[in-house]
């Protein structure tokens, strides 16, 4: 006999692998995206080590700015946390 799945087992099983998936995936989207960490260095620091001082500073304050900017139609506090990090960046080479 068959069974056929009603919306409520689809459901369940809907959720259960999503919240495996979410336990896969968790990752840091503020301080080390997976994006960003592919290969031996992560690309901020391939940044770094290009510019000057002062363009490198002009660079995280950009984004300090881009971040602020746009965190209410967007990411909200995760955009918010983002211009921290760059900001601590810049002061940090300062």
């Amino acid at each position: 006999m068959e069974k056929h799945l009603d919306e409520l087992d689809l459901l369940r099983i809907f959720q259960e692998a999503t919240k495996e998936n979410f336990e896969e995936e968790k990752e840091d989207k503020v301080n080390h995206p997976k994006h960003y960490t592919v290969g031996d260095i992560e690309v901020i620091e391939y940044i770094k080590d290009k510019l000057t001082k002062d363009e490198y500073v002009g660079y995280c304050i950009g984004n300090v700015i881009k971040y602020v900017s746009r965190y209410k139609h967007k990411n909200g506090k995760e955009d918010l946390d983002k211009a921290l990090v760059y900001l601590s960046w810049a002061i940090e080479v300062m």
